[in-house]
């Protein structure tokens, strides 16, 4: 195993824990009408379908980054997910709760649609076009998603470094994306340290506009 593809197989991880807990949050909202009885089986078979067109979606997603610019401008959508998950940490979302088996499943396969795009560019960016990544990233999200979420809520709670942990993940990713971008080869591909310097000024970036904004709100 290369270190590449170690790093890309971490990062990804790394991008499942942290945004899994907000899929988590849909799926536990999704089914709170039902019967205790066919929670769990709403629960399964809402995240399986989802995983499904998840990862035709991310699949698709890794073609389309092969699209000039398309990496770079994705780089930045990330940039600002990464600045969103610092500073929007109280954002409320209205899930439409289902009252049976398949109206839950398809109130958690819409909104993990919805909600799961930044999920998408992340973990697309992060593989670099590697298909057995973007497999193994999806497979690890669904445990997370399933058992993860009340531990992953707590631990934002407890200790909200972690957050900033995450959103450090995701400016990596970001700026790796775009110095990977092939448009801007020239610049970035025979120079290691200016490559270097990027992605340690977006990182230390995002990080600093994030805190300065919470600190204002405050």
């Amino acid at each position: 195993m290369d270190t590449d593809f170690l790093i890309s197989l971490l990062t990804i991880i790394g991008i499942d824990i942290i945004l899994g807990g907000d899929n988590a949050i849909v799926v536990a909202l999704a089914c709170r009408n039902l019967p205790k009885e066919i929670r769990n089986r709403a629960i399964v078979l809402g995240i399986c379908l989802a995983l499904v067109t998840r990862m035709s979606l991310t699949v698709v997603a890794v073609q389309l980054l092969e699209v000039p610019f398309l990496l770079a401008v994705s780089g930045a959508l990330l940039i600002y997910i990464a600045y969103s998950l610092l500073t929007d940490q109280g954002d409320d979302r209205e899930i439409e709760g289902g009252t049976n088996l398949w109206s839950a499943i398809k109130a958690i396969i819409i909104a993990d649609l919805v909600m799961g795009f930044d999920n998408v560019i992340a973990v697309a960016g992060a593989a670099h076009g590697d298909h057995t990544l973007v497999l193994i990233g999806l497979i690890v999200s669904v445990p997370i998603i399933i058992w993860g979420s009340k531990l992953i809520l707590k631990a934002f709670d407890r200790f909200p470094i972690i957050i900033y942990l995450g959103a450090g993940i995701l400016a990596f990713t970001a700026s790796r994306m775009i110095t990977h971008e092939d448009m801007f080869a020239p610049l970035f591909h025979h120079n290691p340290i200016l490559t270097l310097s990027f992605q340690i000024f977006v990182i230390v970036a995002v990080l600093l506009v994030g805190w300065f904004q919470n600190k204002t709100k405050k």
